[in-house]
């Protein structure tokens, strides 16, 4: 959450939004085009609990007393003088001990002590989470830079390929989808999306097209299928929900029901769907069309945060701060 310009971590009971804890500490708004305030979902590993400011302050918590353990300046240790255009937005991503971190460089800092471990070349800056996948043997990482795809050595990190990638406004602010050697990008700006395959070092292109450009919120891969939101807040054209095919990139169906630029997750094979307005839809999944079985109006004000569903519990965010809980357990 931001206010002024202080962020604050909350921890609150998952049953009744009950505050447990909170952390607040300076931190810059960045609010370019947007509210600003944290973009960095924390990340939970075990008994530890790691946040990113927009500025790059990267906490590690006690997840069950909000004790720091430590803190790292990411910022400093990037050698910048000031955050990135949109400020640090790519979640901590915890690999075996390594945590890795999106600056300018790829960072892989020890989970337990905060000390840097490697850093890699620089690039203009990620606004998007990495991921790490297997490949010939080795754990590589896939991060989606301002300049392009990048694939690094999680070893040393070191650059194993790279294509180039630029989207209007220097917004590529999703993670790239892995499955075995191929890896799928999407960015906003009808910039459109394209299937790539990772061939020893170097990375082939199998299809680019327009049918899928998101903007800030990542599509789903469900078999062969992908779905997610195509189109931009702030600019004419569709924002619509649609489904492609991962191998073809072949349209299979587009919904216009007016969802707007929203974001989506999948759970028992249903899309949970949340419209930019705070509709939720819930809806099987099938490549053959989106047919919500139960559709509603459940929080005002602005949504750019993806659903969360964990127990039987659908936690919703908005850019003012307001969160609501939903039970659907029956």
């Amino acid at each position: 959450r931001k206010s002024g310009g202080k962020e604050t971590v909350w921890c609150l009971d998952a049953a009744t939004g009950k505050e447990i804890w909170a952390d607040s500490y300076e931190a810059a708004i960045v609010d370019y085009l947007h509210e600003g305030g944290p973009c960095a979902t924390p990340t939970v590993d075990g008994k530890t609990v790691y946040t990113i400011s927009k500025d790059g302050r990267l906490n590690a918590y006690w997840a069950k007393t909000g004790k720091i353990i430590w803190s790292k300046d990411m910022m400093k240790a990037a050698g910048m003088s000031k955050p990135p255009p949109w400020g640090f937005a790519g979640s901590p991503y915890v690999l075996g001990q390594k945590l890795i971190i999106e600056t300018t460089h790829t960072f892989a800092i020890d989970k337990e002590t905060g000390k840097e471990i490697w850093r890699s070349k620089g690039y203009r800056p990620a606004y998007g989470s990495p991921t790490a996948f297997i490949h010939g043997g080795r754990t590589l990482i896939a991060t989606l830079k301002t300049d392009g795809l990048v694939i690094l050595d999680a070893k040393d990190g070191k650059t194993v390929a790279f294509e180039k990638w630029e989207t209007s406004y220097r917004t590529n602010s999703t993670t790239p989808i892995v499955r075995a050697d191929k890896i799928f990008v999407s960015t906003g700006y009808r910039r459109g999306c394209a299937l790539f395959q990772l061939k020893g070092d170097s990375l082939a292109k199998l299809y680019e097209n327009k049918k899928m450009s998101n903007h800030m919120n990542n599509s789903i891969l469900v078999g062969d299928y992908l779905y997610g939101f195509d189109g931009n807040v702030h600019m004419a054209g569709p924002k619509e929900l649609v489904c492609i095919s991962f191998s073809t990139g072949e349209e299979q169906w587009r919904d216009k029901s007016s969802l707007q630029v929203g974001s989506l997750i999948v759970v028992d094979n249903r899309i949970i769907a949340l419209g930019q307005r705070g509709e939720v839809a819930i809806a099987p999944v099938s490549p053959k069309s989106f047919s919500p079985v139960a559709r509603e109006q459940v929080i005002g004000g602005k949504c750019w945060t993806s659903p969360v569903f964990a127990n039987g519990r659908l936690y919703l965010r908005n850019a003012k701060g307001d969160l609501v809980c939903l039970d659907l357990r029956e």
